[in-house]
């Protein structure tokens, strides 16, 4: 927890060499906290350099839950004590939807923030994308800890399969993909027109699929379709599994080709973004390009829980709306930065459905389940089911705590689904065009709570909350 706090000092210490940088008025805040954090990391970090440094399971569930909570609570200082959100509920809930690269936001001035505290959103974002103790094992020698208990707790996914024997190879071979599509991304958008301070922002929230921009509407203040197109791409790309960009890069072209969920993640944009194109054309009117230009947009954002927006898809047709939740519960793949159940996840479903048909015919028959000609053992099956289960559970549990806090059934459907599935935008008066700051104070706390569940992907938090959890056994 020390190292965590020390390395976050180093991203607050950079946001203010940016507030020095343009002389704005944020830049004791950004010092404060740093002299804070460092305090009480380095305390931590002494206090516990000669513990044993074997991390059980039950440890790294431990510490990827309560890290998530501690980086979360130091990161809304910059915004509590330079008094831009000067409400601790506000503060908190803005900085943890960062860190799960959520996106949702509660305000309505994001043009009047100064260029540190801009950055600082996008960097916890872009941070939180691979996870804060992803990035520990990526510097593991520098702690001198083993990393696979922290990786097999925090890594999203059904399995974590290694491309490389060494975890932390595997890690760094993943920052450095991170870091390319960043880089790549951030040239591409500063040739549309966007400003060099505005471009790293944008890439940074688009690589994490996390959505913060740095005007309150979003994308479509660029008015350029050129912009558009590129931010298209590079959230699709953000939404493939990471390891299968290593694969790639070593020439395993076979693997790729018989990669299921790739597949059904292509063929899931593609379905809806036509969909949604043609409804735009035939039924609103719209031009054929437009139609298919924004149709792909919030396909590509809402499908990979990015949460970016170019138009307020609230006043297309009621149908569309629909589309996109379904695409927002389904997510991209397993082992990206996306949220949501995950396409693997429903591709295993899919597979077990069609078997309980065979074996009504065949009560007797052996009916593996295969995924990419790989059989799938039954216990993974039974993660699959009671993660299913657990999603829903939440997720109907929170639309009627949502409708209890006084919200209409419409909004409370969107803020659940958009907080578990670390999406960003709702429907109603929290869709794309409005921020969550109508929130009562404990609908936010529980939705941030959802943020936590879903970035974690609910086991590693609900199991430090069961009382066997904490027996010595």
């Amino acid at each position: 927890m020390g190292s965590l706090l020390l390395i976050e000092t180093a991203m607050l210490m950079l946001c203010a060499g940016i507030s020095l940088l343009y002389q704005e008025d944020d830049l004791a805040s950004f010092l404060l906290t740093a002299a804070i954090t460092t305090i009480i990391g380095s305390l931590l970090y002494l206090y516990g350099r000669k513990a044993d440094k074997e991390l059980s399971r039950k440890d790294g569930y431990i510490i990827v839950t309560f890290s998530w909570i501690i980086v979360s609570a130091f990161g809304m200082l910059p915004y509590y004590l330079s008094n831009y959100i000067p409400d601790i509920t506000n503060a908190f809930f803005e900085s943890i939807s960062g860190f799960t690269s959520t996106g949702s936001s509660i305000l309505d001035n994001i043009e009047e923030f100064p260029h540190g505290l801009l950055f600082w959103r996008s960097l916890t974002q872009w941070i939180g994308g691979l996870g804060i103790v992803f990035f520990t094992i990526a510097v593991l020698p520098f702690f001198g800890v083993t990393g696979v208990q922290l990786f097999a707790a925090e890594a999203t996914g059904l399995s974590h399969d290694k491309v490389h024997p060494r975890i932390g190879v595997t890690a760094k071979w993943i920052w450095l993909i991170y870091i390319g599509l960043t880089l790549v991304e951030s040239i591409l958008l500063r040739f549309g027109g966007m400003s060099f301070f505005d471009s790293i922002c944008h890439s940074l929230a688009t690589t994490s699929t996390g959505g913060f921009s740095t005007k309150q509407s979003s994308i479509a203040f660029y008015k350029s379709r050129y912009i558009e197109y590129v931010v298209t791409l590079f959230m699709f790309l953000s939404g493939i599994n990471f390891s299968l960009y290593i694969l790639f890069l070593n020439g395993k072209f076979k693997k790729l080709r018989d990669e299921g969920e790739l597949k059904l993640y292509l063929f899931s944009v593609l379905f809806f973004s036509t969909f949604i194109a043609l409804v735009l054309y035939f039924v609103d009117n719209e031009p054929l390009e437009y139609s298919i230009r924004s149709a792909l947009f919030q396909v590509a954002s809402i499908h990979t829980s990015t949460g970016f927006a170019t138009a307020d898809y609230m006043t297309w047709q009621p149908v569309v709306w629909g589309a996109l939740f379904i695409t927002m519960i389904i997510g991209a793949c397993a082992g990206s930065t996306s949220g949501g159940i995950k396409g693997i996840r429903l591709l295993i479903l899919g597979k077990i459905t069609r078997n309980e048909f065979k074996r009504i015919l065949h009560p007797n028959a052996v009916l593996p389940v295969r995924i990419n000609k790989t059989v799938i053992p039954d216990t993974i099956q039974s993660i699959v089911l009671a993660f299913l289960f657990l999603y829903f559970s939440f997720m109907f549990m929170s639309i009627l705590i949502f409708q209890a806090l006084g919200l209409e059934f419409k909004e409370a459907v969107g803020i659940a689904i958009s907080s578990i599935s670390n999406s960003g935008p709702g429907l109603g008066r929290f869709g794309p065009s409005f921020s969550w700051s109508a929130l009562p104070n404990i609908a936010k706390w529980w939705a941030s709570f959802l943020m936590l569940l879903g970035r974690l992907e609910l086991f590693s938090v609900l199991l430090i909350l069961t009382p066997g959890f904490w027996r010595k056994n």
